[in-house]
């Protein structure tokens, strides 16, 4: 990390939590070295970081939360991260995006900001499990009126998760019956060896049925997702097309990444060509 008094509180703090998950810990007084800010500065953002639930302070410092696989942080809490990366992956992943076309977005805080960029799409017809995901369309009727060529939005039912998503029998059943060109997928998790993972059991069913109705699928996830394992896989890296993610992936695992499926790194040169 460069020192750097202009960094904005969301730059410093996704600074800070790649540190920590990297090194396993920072302290105080390293952070305010590195950053080139006071103090009270890197202890507003480790408390900032803590109520988010994506850190543990200590004295003199921070170490990282140990998550069971079972943890199933809400939207609300998921929404805070990764804020900029997860905008640059909403603009890539939109690139992909053909007028006229089926799509599927599945729950998570990624395809909500996807979202908020396929609003001006002309007629595609969006199936979505997520509440969220929803709103965003439905909002942007609201506000510009009846309009040639808005998105026919498909809400499945279900029991709504934590991650504000519609999941079961109903939800499952619904999407069984559809088929869609290009299905966009968040996830809690990404590995080699585990696949796509979720914390949620009734998700992960959720989203094999989605996985199964598209005809080409997307991962949409963050940097922060790769080796991470939540207790039920539902697709192996063999089932994805592509997967678009930022640019804090480190080499090694984009070479590793990309002997599997084509890699799209947002924010980067030639971010729309095969790795």
């Amino acid at each position: 990390m460069s020192e750097n008094q202009n960094l904005l509180a969301e730059q410093r703090r996704a600074l800070i939590l790649d540190e920590v998950r990297r090194r396993g810990g920072v302290r105080v007084n390293e952070l305010t070295r590195k950053l080139g800010v006071s103090d009270m500065t890197v202890r507003r953002d480790l408390d900032a970081l803590a109520r988010q639930g994506v850190l543990e302070k200590v004295h003199g410092g921070a170490v990282p939360v140990v998550e069971a696989s079972t943890h199933e942080p809400g939207f609300e809490a998921k929404s805070g991260l990764e804020l900029t990366a997860k905008e640059d992956i909403a603009k890539a992943a939109a690139e992909l995006v053909a007028p006229g076309s089926a799509i599927a977005l599945s729950g998570g805080t990624t395809t909500f900001a996807l979202a908020h960029h396929l609003v001006d799409v002309p007629d595609l017809t969006v199936v979505t499990n997520s509440v969220r995901v929803a709103d965003v369309f439905h909002m942007a009727q609201r506000s510009s009126g009846p309009r040639q060529g808005a998105a026919t939005v498909v809400l499945t039912g279900g029991v709504r998760t934590p991650s504000d998503s519609l999941v079961g029998p109903v939800a499952d059943q619904a999407i069984a019956a559809l088929h869609f060109d290009l299905l966009f997928l968040g996830v809690h998790g990404i590995s080699a060896e585990a696949g796509l993972s979720t914390p949620n059991l009734a998700e992960a069913e959720t989203n094999r049925r989605l996985v199964q109705s598209a005809r080409r699928v997307v991962v949409v996830a963050d940097h922060t997702k790769w080796g991470v394992v939540g207790l039920s896989s539902f697709a192996a890296l063999e089932q994805v097309d592509t997967l678009v993610t930022d640019a804090g992936l480190p080499g090694a695992e984009r070479a590793e990444i990309s002997e599997l499926l084509r890699l799209v790194v947002a924010g980067e040169p030639g971010e729309g060509t095969d790795i």
